[in-house]
């Protein structure tokens, strides 16, 4: 899988490649799944939309956005707030610690999913740090989502 460069800084463990991931969300925080909508997808290939949590470390799990708020869900791209839980694995990822920062995410640029007839996902992510972020990250981060 490729990354861009600038979000590398996100996993601090940086074996394991980021993925195009969600965890599924509580039956509340889900919108209905209808057909004709976009969805992002989950590490287990799955389709969501308005996951309350999305998981971008898929492999190792060190980075997770959590509590997510969306105010949009639309065809071109979807908004939501929430807190970016990052593992800082000092001294290794395994005795790390969690830390979250206050986040804005936006996923974008839909296309049709391979496969599955008639269906989009959303294959950009763009994080926005209002405040305090994971070291060496800057304040806006964009990669590519794969599914």
């Amino acid at each position: 899988m490729r990354v861009h460069r600038a979000t590398a800084a996100l996993m601090v463990c940086a074996g394991v490649a980021l993925a195009t991931v969600t965890m599924p969300a509580s039956a509340s925080a889900a919108a209905p799944s209808t057909s004709n909508r976009v969805a992002v997808i989950d590490c287990t290939g799955n389709a969501q939309q308005r996951p309350g949590t999305f998981m971008l470390a898929c492999g190792d799990g060190n980075n997770v956005l959590t509590s997510l708020r969306w105010s949009q869900w639309q065809s071109g791209s979807a908004v939501a707030r929430g807190t970016d839980m990052v593992n800082d694995c000092r001294p290794y990822c395994a005795a790390g610690h969690f830390h979250g920062y206050p986040v804005k995410v936006r996923l974008d640029n839909a296309q049709p999913r391979a496969g599955h007839s008639g269906k989009r996902h959303f294959t950009r992510v763009t994080l926005t740090y209002p405040a305090g972020r994971p070291a060496d990250t800057p304040r806006v981060v964009t990669w590519k989502l794969w599914s």
